[in-house]
C-alpha cells in the first residue's frame, strides 16, 4: 500500500488509540484543529476527548501531566509542536524523565512517548527549524528515535509505547509528502539500517537527511564510487555494530548530520568510528553538518545552510584524492 509519510503516522497514531485503552494523545491543536502538521486530523472523532486531549500553550505543563499519567498506569503520547519548543519542558525531560525510574531504584518505570517535529526545509525560519535530536541523545535514560522511511514513521510509535523509559520521536516535516509502500515487516526501536548495499563508501545519516545521502549515493555510482547508506533510525542508543561493520567493509566514511558540526551528533559517531575501527580506515572520516548559522527563511539560504546531495557527493568524492 502506498502511503504518505504523513500518512503513515496518523495510521500509527490510530492503531496505538485502538490497541490499548491506556494511551492518550495530547498537546496543542491535536484535536479540534488536527494538529500543525494535520498528523491527528480525525482522531479526535473516532476516539473523543478524553483519549485525544487539546492542551494550553504550557509546553512545561503538559509534558509534565504526560509525565505524571505516565506514573500512574497511564500510556501518554505527548506531542510537542516543534523541537524549538521543546526546551520549556526541557527540565521535565532531561531531570524529571529521563531520571525517575535511576533515582527510584528501578521502582517507578516512565512509559512516556514525546513526539515532535524536527528539522528545516520548509521555510519554517529560524525559530521553526533547529535540530536538537543530537542534544537529546546526550542524556542517559532517554531513547530517540528518527524515523527516516514510511515504515518506521508507521511502526516506530507502537514500539515506542512498548517501552518502559521515556523515548522522543523525532518526525520531519520536510518528509510530510514523501510517499512510499508500507510493508508488514515489523519495526525495532534498536537498530540502525542498511538503506542501499555498497563497498567503497559509507554514508551514515538519519531523518530528514537519509534521501539525501540516498540521492547522493546514486550520483557517486554514476561516477563509479559505489556508496553504502546507513541509516541509523535510532540516535540512542547508537547501533555502533552496524555502522562498524559497513566501515570495515568501505574503509572510509562519511557522516551527515543536520545538526550544527560544533558538538554534534556527527561528532560523537567519528570518535567512535576511530576509536573502534581506525586501522580499518583509509581515508580519515568526513562530515557533512548545517552551516553554522541560524536558519535562514529565504528558500536558497535555507538550502545553502542543509546538508544537500552536493555537498555529501563532494565529501565523498574527497575521501578519494
Amino acid at each position: 500500500m502506498t502511503i504518505t509519510y504523513r500518512e503513515a503516522l496518523r495510521q500509527g497514531l490510530r492503531e496505538a488509540l485502538a490497541g490499548d485503552p491506556r494511551v492518550f494523545l495530547v498537546g496543542e491543536d491535536v484535536g479540534r484543529y488536527g494538529g500543525t502538521y494535520a498528523v491527528s486530523k480525525g482522531l479526535l472523532e473516532e476516539f473523543g476527548p478524553e483519549r485525544v486531549r487539546d492542551a494550553p500553550l504550557s509546553e512545561l505543563a503538559f509534558v509534565g501531566a504526560g509525565i505524571g499519567a505516565a506514573l500512574g498506569g497511564m500510556k501518554p503520547i505527548v506531542e510537542v509542536m516543534t523541537v524549538n519548543f521543546s526546551l520549556l519542558p526541557l527540565d521535565q525531560i532531561v531531570n524529571t524523565a529521563a531520571i525517575l525510574r535511576h533515582m527510584s531504584g528501578g521502582q517507578f518505570a516512565v512509559p512516556l512517548v514525546i513526539r515532535m517535529a524536527t528539522g528545516a526545509g520548509r521555510q519554517l525560519a529560524a525559530q521553526h527549524s533547529h535540530s536538537f535530536e543530537g542534544w537529546y541523545a546526550h542524556v542517559p535514560g532517554l531513547k530517540i528515535v528518527a524515523p527516516a522511511t514510511i515504515d518506521d514513521a508507521h511502526g516506530m510509535l507502537g514500539a515506542a509505547l512498548a517501552e518502559d523509559n521515556p523515548v522522543l520521536v523525532f518526525e520531519y516535516p520536510a518528509l510530510f509528502e514523501t510517499a512510499g509502500d508500507l510493508s508488514s515487516t515489523p519495526v525495532d526501536i534498536a537498530h540502525a539500517a542498511v538503506r542501499r548495499q555498497g563497498t567503497r563508501v559509507t554514508i551514515v545519516a538519519y531523518g530528514g537527511c537519509v534521501p539525501k545521502a540516498l540521492s547522493a549515493a546514486e550520483k557517486l555510482a554514476a561516477e563509479g564510487i559505489n556508496a553504502e547508506v546507513v541509516d541509523l533510525r535510532v540516535l540512542r542508543p547508537l547501533d555502533m555494530d552496524t555502522v562498524l561493520a559497513s566501515v570495515r567493509k568501505t574503509r572510509r566514511a562519511v557522516i551527515v548530520d543536520e545538526g550544527w558540526r560544533s558538538g554534534s551528533l556527527s561528532a560523537e559517531i567519528v570518535a567512535r568510528i576511530m576509536e573502534q575501527a581506525f586501522y580499518d580506515l583509509d581515508a580519515p572520516v568526513a562530515r557533512v553538518c548545517r552551516e553554522e548559522v541560524p536558519i535562514p527563511y529565504p528558500k536558497h539560504l535555507e538550502e545553502a545552510a542543509l546538508p544537500q546531495p552536493e555537498k555529501i557527493v563532494a565529501a565523498a568524492r574527497g575521501l578519494f584524492q
